[in-house]
């Protein structure tokens, strides 16, 4: 969908919070948790982990730090994948300009009693130098970069799994940061939590200049016509520095070998960071990896009860989707807790030049390369029928943009999953749709369920839309073998665990009921 504004991310874990992080702006504040106590069950690594001291130091602005930015680069990084296991090595690439000395520091994130973070290691100053420029493929607009290694750590076994941040710090002061996985691939846990890596890399522009950056969204220039991504009509749409930006320059193809832009956190990062906060927090038995580990078959769904998707998980290949669907099959419970997932269906190609993945997404125009999965469009365009729609796996499907943030109205008030919050029929609870909403689509596919209810049906006008009010639908279905699916289908239902201002008892405690749930394996 249409490129979020970084301001929302910024907000709350780029500038102004790797300043002060969501829950951690709270809890520093008042030495208090977000309104949530410790799930009830045995110790496990996430619980002892958490236990571990934290550290403010990873936010900008720590130490006198201040944000590298895209047109200075005064220092920007990446790193040689997006995750890795337990024992295994990654390798972290660096440019500066100019040439200065820095250095790296890996970080945890986490609760650690509402500081946000660990510090697991760091380098010593490393020399540096500014880097290649980054190369654009002339008929894709694929950006990749081939920056040699600066330094590479072999991942002690006993880290726990978890999402990392790497915060790459100049002499100069400058920081910008590149997040990855800690994977644990031999350990069983009752719920993988997978970070949509493929979707951070389907909105990153970098760089972000006024002239070269690229995403799946949009290029630099203009091409004459309205944004095809759904803004509203005739809109003209610029960067984060005014320069215009239109969807018809955008790029076929991304690369995985580039740093992210701005500061260096992905868009819409924080509704995985809210969650895993409040997810860390509570004590839950969690696993990590990203969405990149799916689709090259690192995951193993058996050895969880449930598999959560944390955050706006918008591009899945065939592979993923099919993993997913064969884990669903055999029992394991799936939840979905922001908003338009499952959306466009990509390919994952090699790097001519070796330089990791690439990720195909052609959209609206004709796919060249398009194999026996199916052209890299719409998953409800990819076969003429629909048939593919992801409201078939995930209960709803995508149907808006709210125009501004609007009330979830609740549904259902008897079903369990609302059990202990006292709610009633067409409750409201404030600001809790927005982002991007979900809602059931009476002509599209539907789950193979026997039992599917809606929690919510609130309604929203949305941006670009029609007059009339479109309606948001938190859904929940089970199928025959016991499993199930759940989808917040908004934004927001995150910040109604964790972020100031949205916490909510009544999200908090239904999540809790969700999560209770889905620990149960199905036999």
């Amino acid at each position: 969908m249409p490129e979020i504004s970084r301001r929302s991310v910024l907000a709350v874990l780029g500038v102004g919070a790797l300043a002060a992080g969501a829950t951690s702006a709270v809890q520093a504040a008042t030495g208090k948790s977000a309104g949530t106590t410790p799930a009830p069950g045995p110790d496990n690594p996430i619980r002892a982990e958490n236990r571990q001291p934290g550290s403010r130091d990873w936010r900008i602005g720590a130490g006198g730090t201040v944000a590298a930015d895209d047109l200075g680069r005064q220092i920007k990084g990446y790193t040689s994948a997006t995750s890795v296991d337990l024992g295994g090595s990654i390798d972290f690439h660096v440019s500066t300009e100019p040439a200065h000395a820095f250095t790296i520091d890996i970080y945890r994130m986490g609760d650690y009693g509402g500081l946000g973070a660990r510090r697991m290691t760091g380098s010593p100053s490393l020399p540096g130098r500014a880097k290649a420029e980054p190369v654009t493929d002339p008929k894709t607009g694929m950006i990749s970069c081939d920056w040699s290694a600066d330094w590479t750590i072999e991942v002690p076994r006993t880290w726990t799994s978890g999402s990392y941040l790497a915060a790459f710090t100049s002499e100069t002061g400058h920081r910008s940061v590149h997040p990855f996985v800690v994977r644990d691939d031999a350990r069983r846990a009752d719920f993988l939590v997978v970070l949509p890596f493929t979707t951070y890399q389907a909105y990153n522009q970098w760089p972000l200049d006024g002239k070269v950056g690229k995403s799946l969204y949009y290029g630099y220039g203009h091409d004459g016509n309205p944004d095809a991504a759904g803004s509203e009509a005739g809109s003209v749409r610029t960067d984060v520095h005014g320069a215009p930006i239109a969807y018809g320059t955008r790029a076929k193809k991304v690369s995985f070998a580039r740093p992210y832009s701005g500061a260096g956190l992905p868009q819409r990062a924080d509704l995985d960071y809210e969650f895993l906060q409040w997810a860390e927090r509570s004590g839950y038995d969690l696993g990590y990896a990203t969405s990149v580990d799916l689709h090259e078959g690192r995951v193993d769904p058996s050895q969880y009860s449930a598999m959560v998707f944390s955050g706006h998980d918008e591009y899945w290949s065939k592979t993923m989707r099919d993993t997913v669907a064969t884990a669903l099959d055999n029992g394991t419970h799936l939840a979905f807790i922001a908003a338009n997932n499952v959306y466009w269906h990509v390919r994952f190609e090699a790097d001519p030049q070796g330089r990791g993945q690439v990720m195909a997404c052609w959209k609206s125009d004709p796919d060249p390369d398009a194999d026996a999965s199916g052209p890299t469009c719409l998953w409800r365009t990819v076969d003429p029928h629909g048939k593919q729609a992801e409201q078939g796996l995930i209960g709803v499907q995508y149907n808006g943009i709210p125009k501004a943030e609007v009330p979830l109205a609740v549904s259902s008030p008897d079903h369990w999953f609302w059990a202990g919050t006292g709610v009633k029929d067409g409750e409201t609870i404030p600001g809790i749709v927005g982002g991007e909403a979900d809602g059931f689509d009476a002509g599209a596919p539907k789950p193979d369920s026997t039992q599917h209810t809606m929690l919510s049906a609130s309604h929203f006008m949305a941006l670009g839309g029609s007059d009339w009010p479109r309606i948001q639908h938190t859904s929940l279905y089970e199928t025959a073998r016991g499993a199930v699916v759940f989808d917040a289908a908004t934004f927001n239902w995150s910040f109604g665990l964790n972020r100031p201002g949205y916490i909510d008892s009544r999200i908090q405690r239904a999540t809790e009921n969700l999560f209770n749930r889905l620990r149960q394996r199905v036999a």
